[in-house]
């Protein structure tokens, strides 16, 4: 059974125009969900990575259970105001408007291998931010990994022409 066939799209949502791709079909699918976790870790098993750092707030639910899987730890990234102890964070740019994500200043040591994890890369900007939070922590972006990617929003090529590898186990053309 393909993992893209377990992903629900809800049209329209949350605007008009918008094929929203909801994982939370996938989620409750046990068999769909272990194929998720295994097909990162596989893919990945190879790789030294030392945390897995997670995008709220789906990225957590993935990335945690990634981070079990390979036996590393697992980092939040959050959205503002949600981490309790020292932070820093990243402003980035939406269609309309600003957003800012952050992570604890203590989460990760330089140098560390870092696998940033989320379900879906749209335009790619809350994926960039990310990254550039890792890097003002002189972490090592090891590769960021996905669910899905919408490849026609070119977030994925926007990453990986700030040289970061970008893997999805499946894709959405034509979004």
């Amino acid at each position: 059974m393909p993992i893209k066939s377990l992903i629900r799209t809800i049209p329209h949502y949350p605007k008009a125009g918008i094929q929203f791709r909801d994982i939370t079909t996938l989620l409750k699918d046990p068999i769909g969900l272990r194929m998720v976790v295994d097909g990162l870790a596989a893919h990945y098993a190879t790789q030294k990575i030392d945390k897995i750092a997670g995008i709220e707030a789906r990225g957590f639910i993935i990335g945690a259970a990634l981070a079990y899987k390979l036996g590393v730890g697992f980092v939040p990234i959050r959205k503002p105001g949600k981490l309790p102890a020292s932070t820093i964070g990243h402003d980035y740019s939406l269609e309309y408007g600003t957003d800012r994500v952050e992570i604890h200043t203590d989460a990760i040591s330089p140098g560390e291998r870092i696998l940033l994890v989320d379900d879906l890369i749209a335009t790619g900007g809350t994926a960039q931010a990310a990254v550039s939070l890792l890097l003002k922590l002189d972490a090592v972006v090891v590769a960021c990994a996905l669910v899905i990617d919408l490849p026609d929003l070119g977030g994925a090529q926007r990453l990986r022409a700030s040289g970061v590898t970008v893997f999805a186990l499946c894709q959405f053309a034509g979004d």
